[in-house]
């Protein structure tokens, strides 16, 4: 890198873009940390209000400091001692007052350090951002944190359909007896199913998913690691599941996810392209279902909805979906079998998941046309290197633009939880100071 970074803008004030300015401010550097509401630290994950929202890694492991592990067990004996069991599962709203006081104690510690700014970004130049009210804002190099944008599966359809189930007052039309459709079987649909019954509702819910399958649950104690053999450490991807599987049955499926998580984005990084591709579309969904798992108690809800039939799961794709202000209809094909008939309910909630669309997006897509940026062979977001700074056109890397959190997941793949966010945020500050 030539030039001195004395300034940097942070684009996307949640959980990666506070703790980033947080470490960037105790390295002597400044920054310019904007969001688009002045909720920093929070993002959508920290942001519910709903105290059954808990997280899904348990508390020992959620420190915002890769150097302090007991950083987060600590400030919950001091400010929440409820919570303060370090292989609990704290609510999530407690978590965002955690990162929120983190921040705000980096910047009282060094003052001038962290500028917050509340507003949209709307481009990315040479010399730093341009917000959509035309300010500008000067910088030696900009990182993108602006985390996981919002489903898009039934995004445009209107009426009974909750294309954003995240979006403040979303779920408010739903009534305590309304049947609801679901489409998406991830963490989002346990979400929202916990926040409707967290406000009374009473329904029904049936979910479809291209295969159907529901988040795992982790264990009443934790897992110790299996050490990963060889053999599912190398060869041809085929031969490493049949070693999974074997694992699973010697030493079980969590303890053998526990030895992975550590080593998962150094495995993804030394796999080839045509590796990759068959993870993502033959193996995904079912390391999703297992490597992000539920706290117990949340697994237990879900099982108890199910026995209760208030909750019914089904494998296919969708065909259409046609909504009015009186309720949804979704057209879908199953999995396997002949074709069913369609699916209707008084509400429809798309929890896909994000809707990662780098081309469409107003700060990436001009990059992507100016060639100041390029997609991963894939498709699933932008190419980087080791260090996060984005690749351009033509290979090379951009010394002052990075990509850090969840957009990251093309160059390492577990960019999600905590945990892995806090080692790449290291990665980040060692290569900007």
């Amino acid at each position: 890198m030539t030039g001195r970074i004395d300034r940097v803008a942070i684009v996307g004030g949640g959980f990666s873009g506070a703790m980033l300015a947080a470490r960037l401010a105790e390295r002597g550097t400044n920054s310019i940390l904007i969001n688009r509401t002045p909720d920093f630290g929070l993002g959508v994950a920290y942001s519910t209000p709903f105290a059954g929202h808990l997280l899904n890694v348990r508390s020992a492991r959620m420190s915002a400091l890769a150097d302090r592990p007991d950083h987060f067990v600590r400030w919950l004996e001091a400010n929440a001692p409820e919570h303060e069991d370090p292989e609990g599962f704290a609510p999530r709203m407690i978590f965002g007052r955690y990162v929120q006081a983190r921040l705000a104690g980096v910047e009282a510690a060094h003052p001038g350090r962290i500028e917050r700014v509340v507003g949209e970004v709307a481009g990315i130049g040479a010399g730093g951002v341009a917000l959509s009210d035309g300010r500008r804002i000067a910088a030696d190099a900009v990182v993108l944190t602006t985390g996981n944008p919002a489903p898009r599966t039934a995004s445009g359809e209107a009426g009974a359909v909750i294309s954003d189930p995240w979006a403040p007052g979303a779920l408010d039309p739903v009534g305590a007896e309304d049947d609801i459709l679901i489409v998406g079987t991830g963490l989002t649909m346990v979400d929202m199913l916990l926040s409707l019954e967290g406000r009374g509702w009473r329904g029904r819910a049936m979910a479809l998913s291209r295969r159907g399958l529901l988040p795992r649950a982790h264990g009443e104690l934790p897992d110790p690691p299996a050490r990963a053999s060889p053999a599912l450490l190398n060869g041809p991807l085929s031969a490493r599941l049949a070693e999974a599987r074997k694992m699973s049955a010697r030493s079980g499926w969590r303890e053998m996810m526990e030895g992975l998580r550590p080593i998962t984005a150094d495995l993804w990084a030394e796999a080839d392209i045509a590796t990759r591709s068959r993870i993502v579309r033959h193996l995904r969904p079912w390391w999703d279902v297992h490597r992000h798992r539920l706290a117990p108690q949340i697994g237990a809800q879900i099982d108890r909805m199910l026995a209760e039939g208030r909750l019914a799961v089904v494998s296919g794709r969708v065909k259409a979906i046609t909504a009015d202000a009186d309720g949804v209809r979704l057209d879908w094909r199953p999995r396997q079998g002949p074709a069913r008939e369609p699916l209707t309910a008084r509400w429809l909630l798309d929890c896909t998941g994000p809707g990662h669309a780098p081309e469409a997006d107003p700060v990436t897509g001009p990059l992507l046309i100016d060639g100041r940026a390029r997609l991963d062979p894939l498709r699933l977001g932008l190419e980087l290197d080791a260090s996060g700074r984005v690749l351009a056109a033509d290979g090379d890397a951009d010394p002052r633009l990075f990509v850090l959190g969840p957009p990251a997941r093309a160059a390492f793949w577990e960019t999600i939880a905590v945990p892995d966010i806090r080692k790449r945020i290291e990665d980040v500050v060692l290569a900007l100071v």
